[in-house]
């Protein structure tokens, strides 16, 4: 069962790098007179803090969802589960410099998880 996890990533991450080419390239072209570095750092950003995230907690439901409605879906997801963790993680009194590392990770790591196990009840 993990198989089929690890080959459903390896068909997906070609259309996760171009939604991230894409998302480069309109960045790029609303901030035009910004280096190409600093549009890449910023995409960067958006990626590892919310659609990763998403992506992973969403994968739970790749049974149902086909990809583009998990990615949008997740981006959503994402958004709104980083914004309460760190809400909440902050008020547990752990520093916000940590947030930026610590969530993502551990939302992607979960997510994983729990498509893994998706995939073996089902």
């Amino acid at each position: 069962m993990r198989k089929e996890v690890f080959e459903q990533l390896k068909r997906e991450l070609p259309l996760i790098g171009a939604m991230f080419l894409i998302l480069l390239i309109i960045i790029k072209f609303i901030f035009a007179k910004e280096e190409l570095f600093v549009v890449l750092r910023a995409v960067a950003g958006i990626f590892w803090i919310i659609v990763i995230p998403g992506y992973f907690i969403m994968l739970y439901w790749s049974q149902e969802l086909k990809f583009f409605e998990r990615f949008i879906i997740g981006i959503c997801a994402g958004t709104a589960v980083i914004g309460l963790l760190s809400y909440y993680i902050g008020l547990a009194g752990i520093h916000i410099k940590y947030h930026i590392y610590l969530l993502p990770l551990v939302m992607s790591i979960g997510g994983f998880a729990a498509g893994i196990y998706a995939k073996e009840v089902s």
